[in-house]
């Protein structure tokens, strides 16, 4: 199965360029698009200033994040998490822009912009025309925006594997990998328990006379298979 990192990034602003920085990173692992449990998440030293309505966003502020690493000091267990996987994000090219900041910074390499999948972009083009926000798009597929108060970047990363999946098929593919079952696996359904008291017949013995003897001239007949109704063998004349 394709492994991806589904991702998000909290940041102190819009620009990277202009000195805004990560503040906090989320990532979640899928393979054949369901989560496999494995996580990332880090909060990050800014080592900056954060503007009074980034917080009301996020929720973050630089007292709360002074004493957290800084993304250096984060970078190589990043990247490990990462590996070499295809990287997912709800408007990509902002998430992307960040992270390779932060990388330069570093002195690391950029990650390829072939790297990264946008939803956003997926959204749209799906969806001509309707508001594509992750908020929009939960809502469009019926997924619950209960466990988020705040945007957190960990949250946001499950929220939109959630999306992510219901934009390559949803339900469809949820059953085909429900349970680790291969594609083609036979389904079983557990056995219902029998009536307490046996449903009365609505037909007339007439009826069932009549039936069993229409039954009895067919070749092939689902109720014999079943046992649903017993027939006489026949004799021919």
């Amino acid at each position: 199965m394709t492994r991806e990192i589904i991702f998000d990034t909290e940041t102190t602003g819009l620009d990277p360029l202009s000195g805004d920085r990560i503040t906090e990173i989320g990532c979640v692992e899928v393979e054949g698009l369901i989560p496999t449990g494995r996580e990332f998440r880090k909060l990050i030293n800014p080592e900056r200033d954060i503007p009074a309505e980034v917080t009301e966003v996020t929720g973050h502020t630089r007292e709360m994040l002074e004493n957290e690493p800084v993304f250096a000091e984060i970078v190589d267990e990043f990247l490990a998490f990462v590996g070499d996987a295809p990287l997912v994000a709800h408007n990509a090219p902002f998430d992307r822009g960040f992270i390779n900041m932060e990388l330069e910074r570093c002195g690391r390499p950029a990650i390829a912009d072939d790297r990264f999948k946008d939803t956003a972009a997926m959204a749209r083009e799906r969806f001509p025309g309707a508001p594509a926000s992750l908020d929009a798009l939960c809502k469009r597929f019926d997924i619950s925006l209960d466990s988020r108060t705040k945007h957190g970047a960990l949250i946001d990363a499950y929220l939109l594997a959630e999306v992510y999946l219901e934009l390559h098929g949803g339900r469809e593919r949820r059953l085909e990998f429900a349970g680790g079952a291969a594609a083609g696996a036979k389904v079983e359904f557990p056995a219902r328990p029998p009536r307490p008291e046996p449903l009365a017949p609505r037909s007339t013995p007439e009826e069932r006379a009549a039936h069993a003897e229409f039954v009895a001239e067919m070749e092939t007949s689902v109720w014999v298979e079943l046992g649903v109704i017993e027939v006489a063998p026949r004799v021919d004349e």
